[in-house]
């Protein structure tokens, strides 16, 4: 009997050590885990400006960005995956000495950059703020508009970073996406599975346009209703993006 204990013992131990392994390994953050995991392949973060900044002005593309957004003077703007701070200075001078940006990105040597720049260019509006791969890690009730430009494909925990998210908007605050219409792992991200994320998420869109100067699209969403709890979120299929779709 007592042997027939021990083993028993021995292999509830061994079950219980084996499950925590499989939870510490599966490569996911541990705040992750109440959430499903994407079902689409990342892009690899190579690079912290997605082109060239004075090709970009070339183009015009973030005076179209904030046109279609309507920043103006007074909004506050919250820049996920800043980076080198292409949007964060032209935000700036856009908002005004009486709106705020708060620049986040999860890698802090861009944020130090990014930092001497603000500091540099006496940027008293802007805030810098250092993120997670699954929370953005923003103030609640903060933001009227809140940016994600070229790197929304780059998110490894799109369902928890969404619902981290959505409490910083105030009421009427929108979501921002600009991205390439092309597969997940190529930088880019399908429209048709953009929307399906979103809407797992309880965001609603409200506009969608495809321009030349953007490289790709611009998404504008809103917060439609209370978030799902994260056990109740309905994952996107991958085939649910029609990957390079036109």
């Amino acid at each position: 009997m007592a042997i027939s204990r021990i083993s028993s013992v021995f292999c509830l131990v061994a079950l219980t050590l084996l499950s925590a392994c499989q939870q510490v390994d599966d490569g996911r953050p541990e705040t992750s885990h109440e959430f499903p995991r994407a079902d689409r392949p990342v892009s690899a973060v190579t690079s912290n400006e997605f082109s060239n900044e004075d090709q970009r002005d070339d183009l015009g593309e973030a005076g179209v960005v904030m046109d279609l957004a309507a920043i103006g003077a007074g909004t506050t703007v919250a820049d996920i995956g800043a980076g080198e701070g292409y949007y964060t200075i032209r935000l700036a001078e856009r908002v005004g000495a009486k709106g705020r940006v708060l620049a986040q990105d999860i890698d802090p040597e861009a944020l130090r950059r990014l930092g001497a720049r603000v500091e540099r260019e006496r940027l008293d509006n802007v805030a810098i703020k250092l993120g997670a791969s699954d929370d953005p890690r923003l103030p609640k009730a903060s933001f009227d508009r809140i940016f994600m430009v070229h790197m929304y494909h780059e998110v490894t925990e799109p369902y928890a970073f969404l619902w981290q998210m959505q409490p910083a908007l105030r009421p009427g605050g929108q979501v921002i996406v600009v991205d390439t219409d092309r597969p997940t792992d190529q930088h880019g991200m399908p429209p048709e599975l953009l929307f399906c994320e979103f809407q797992a998420l309880g965001f609603r869109l409200v506009e969608f346009v495809r321009k030349p100067e953007l490289k790709g699209y611009y998404a504008q969403f809103e917060a439609a209703g209370a978030r799902p709890a994260p056990r109740a979120i309905k994952p996107c299929p991958a085939a649910t993006g029609k990957l390079g779709a036109k």
